[in-house]
């Protein structure tokens, strides 16, 4: 056998074999900021490896980022993006200098999520000056199975310093209000899939024993059991599977955080635009 036949073989044998592994797996990609990252760049890939899923996760991160700028961004294909990555073997990389583009281009997406910049995510009008065109940018350039889903952000802490805060009369309460009744509009429209509803499952978990202690600076989620919660709520959303079944706890997550992030979660997914008791 002469050297091209076996590279051609080898070559085949690697291209079949990459297949298999990617055969069943489900990729996301979020156009967002610092809350996508603290949603879906930790703890989703670990609860869905618990259940035998695959995952690719891709975010484009520019902290604090709005849709107008994300709609800026597309107009002039600015590579301004830090493009965080999880491989399907859990392996993460970053890559700087991307573009929307780029990263739509760079695999066979099944979901596509946006979502707006905190101080704006609970007005529906400011939202709507900029989502149609992102909308219609990312379906010119999307693979053609994947699907638009909207992320549901959450609501400040209630003793937040945030400036945007002042949009909601530093009220969590107000907030959250304009945030669930934001996205059910969003929801209605017919345009995206469905709404991961990662603000209510963090309003949830507020009524538990854990209190209004959900954030790192205000805003930001609780590294451990704050992530944790976001992350189930994604969970639950992409695979319609009770994440109160996944037995994947962080380390540094308690049993009782765990089962109050599980059920915050679960009863976001079944009522996403209110508020549900979670008695733990």
């Amino acid at each position: 056998m002469n050297k091209i036949n076996l590279t051609l073989i080898l070559f085949a044998t690697f291209c079949h074999a990459l297949f298999a592994q990617e055969a069943g797996t489900l990729k996301i990609l979020a156009i967002g900021n610092s809350f996508s990252e603290d949603a879906i760049e930790n703890y989703l890939y670990d609860l869905a490896k618990t259940n035998n899923k695959k995952m690719i996760i891709g975010n484009l991160y520019i902290g604090g980022a709005p849709l107008k700028l994300h709609v800026e961004n597309a107009k002039t294909d600015k590579a301004s993006y830090s493009y965080r990555k999880t491989n399907i073997d859990g392996t993460k990389s970053s890559t700087k200098n991307t573009s929307i583009a780029q990263a739509l281009k760079d695999e066979d997406w099944d979901y596509i999520s946006l979502q707006q910049a905190s101080p704006y995510s609970g007005k529906y009008t400011i939202i709507m000056e900029s989502l149609p065109a992102l909308v219609a940018y990312v379906n010119s350039l999307k693979p053609s199975k994947a699907q638009l889903i909207y992320h549901q952000t959450w609501a400040y802490q209630n003793d937040s310093d945030h400036k945007g805060f002042s949009n909601y009369e530093r009220s969590q309460e107000i907030m959250y209000k304009h945030i669930a009744q934001t996205t059910k509009k969003i929801n209605k429209s017919g345009v995206f899939a469905f709404v991961v509803p990662a603000g209510t499952a963090i309003q949830n978990a507020r009524t538990s024993s854990i209190g209004d202690k959900y954030t790192r600076d205000g805003y930001h989620l609780q590294l451990d059991y704050g992530r944790f919660t976001a992350a189930c709520t994604w969970y639950e959303m992409l695979f319609k599977l009770d994440v109160r079944e996944n037995s994947y706890k962080p380390e540094k997550v308690s049993d009782l955080q765990a089962r109050i992030a599980k059920e915050a979660a679960h009863k976001a997914v079944k009522k996403p635009f209110k508020v549900s008791k979670i008695n733990l």
